[in-house]
């Protein structure tokens, strides 16, 4: 599966088939965490990545794309990293903010929430299954029920924004999409 991946997102990011710009809820609330340590899981082509570093941010950049992450390299507070999250394990109680937008594999939530340093923040942002949805993705696994995040983060973490919207994706499609913000709790 990790090969068929990558090469499906080598393929994507060779087109360029990706927003730029950095999402409403990463600029508003990037400035919560506390540190200047940050990980952009499932970078992509590093919006967020990029944006982060402007702010001051030395940001860890993991996707599995060689492509996306030979675009990464050589700027300046990025380190750009190939991965592949089947296998990959994150370092615990490194970073202050954990970014994790439009992708999704829930086995790695534990590890992002062990990631975070404590009162570490947690931005995430993703699609939720729902019968509005005009383009579903190539597995309905890469979509989050109504309520998942909340209810499986508020465990560990304090939730600071939740909120469930219908919107329009980069290509124009009308879908319904998530976003959370939560800080780690003190263990």
């Amino acid at each position: 599966m990790a090969i068929e991946d990558k090469e499906r997102w080598n393929t994507k990011y060779q087109n360029k088939q990706t927003p730029n710009l950095p999402t409403e809820i990463v600029k508003e609330y990037a400035s919560f965490s506390s540190g200047k340590v940050a990980l952009d899981v499932a970078c992509g082509l590093g919006r967020h990545s990029k944006y982060l570093a402007k702010q001051g941010f030395k940001v860890d950049a993991l996707d599995i794309s060689s492509v996306a992450i030979s675009k990464l390299q050589n700027i300046e507070n990025i380190t750009a990293i190939e991965v592949d999250f089947d296998t990959y394990t994150l370092q615990k109680e490194k970073y202050d903010l954990i970014v994790c937008t439009y992708y999704l594999e829930r086995k790695i939530f534990s590890q992002m929430i062990d990631a975070l340093k404590p009162n570490g923040i947690l931005i995430m942002e993703t699609f939720i299954q729902h019968a509005i949805n005009e383009r579903e993705p190539s597995n309905p696994l890469f979509m989050l029920h109504s309520g998942e995040l909340e209810s499986f983060f508020k465990k560990r973490c304090e939730i600071l924004h939740i909120k469930e919207w219908i919107d329009s994706d980069y290509q124009g499609f009308k879908t319904m999409k998530t976003s959370m913000v939560a800080r780690k709790k003190r263990e």
